[in-house]
């Protein structure tokens, strides 16, 4: 009689059954190890594609942010309503959206800010307005957040092509906060107490703050450098520690990641 094999002419003993389970268990374990190891390997291999080009893809993916919300005037201009509404409702959560703090394509101005100020109740009904074809058409994010993202795609491409020159050391968190998250939190922080306070207690101000475009533009930008200068360099080498333990597991495999016999 085989291992494992239980005797017909008597009745199966707990131990009997308890040996048979672990068998089949342990018969189960050797088949499932190298489909296993085969999703192991998927991971790795795109773990490592990622380790060697994080930072195309993070460029792609923030010029794919900025270029989509610069297209609904386009698509506006062109005579393309539908998909620029499209486009508006996927960017409205994540901005305001406000057309006199945004700017303007295909019109006389890129800007048409506040000449006086107005109850947050009427701002919110202004969101839906994009434009016409006297002013032109706003972009599906405000004047901050074009500067913001378009500044880190300038950054992050510039840094792409200074790291392979030298090693570029990140911000110290200390100038990130003076000279990207500061400037910021003052022109905007001071604009929104004030439209607070204007709103509440009209009595203690007549007139709320508003910025202008180009101190939301130039803060904004500066927020954006930031975020490349103090981030990117921690993330480049965190991915080239990846890149190194998975090419020191695999050996010359890399970039197949093929298990080594």
């Amino acid at each position: 009689m085989g291992p494992g094999h239980i005797d017909d002419d008597r009745a199966p003993g707990v131990e009997d059954i308890l040996n048979e389970a672990q068998r089949r268990l342990q018969e189960r374990g050797q088949q499932e190890i190298p489909a296993r190891q085969a999703w192991v390997d998927r991971l790795n291999r795109g773990v490592f594609w990622l380790a060697r080009h994080w930072l195309a893809v993070f460029n792609a993916l923030t010029g794919l942010f900025v270029g989509g919300a610069l297209l609904p005037p386009v698509l506006l201009k062109l005579g393309l309503p539908g998909a620029a509404d499209l486009l508006y409702a996927i960017y409205r959560p994540l901005c305001h959206q406000y057309p006199f703090r945004s700017w303007f394509l295909f019109g006389p101005q890129f800007a048409y800010p506040l000449t006086a100020p107005i109850h947050v109740s009427e701002m919110n009904t202004l969101r839906s307005f994009v434009g016409d074809v006297h002013m032109g058409y706003k972009t599906a994010i405000c004047q901050r957040d074009v500067a913001i993202y378009g500044c880190m795609l300038l950054a992050g491409l510039v840094y792409a092509v200074l790291r392979r020159r030298k090693t570029i050391q990140p911000w110290p968190m200390w100038a990130y906060f003076a000279f990207g998250i500061a400037p910021m939190m003052l022109d905007g922080g001071i604009q929104w107490i004030s439209y607070a306070a204007w709103v509440f207690f009209p009595a203690f101000i007549k007139i709320p703050f508003e910025t202008t475009p180009l101190m939301r533009a130039l803060t904004g930008a500066l927020f954006g450098l930031g975020i490349v200068a103090a981030a990117y360099p921690y993330l480049n080498e965190y991915f080239e520690d990846v890149r190194r333990v998975l090419q020191q597991k695999y050996g010359k495999t890399i970039p197949s990641l093929e298990v080594t016999p």
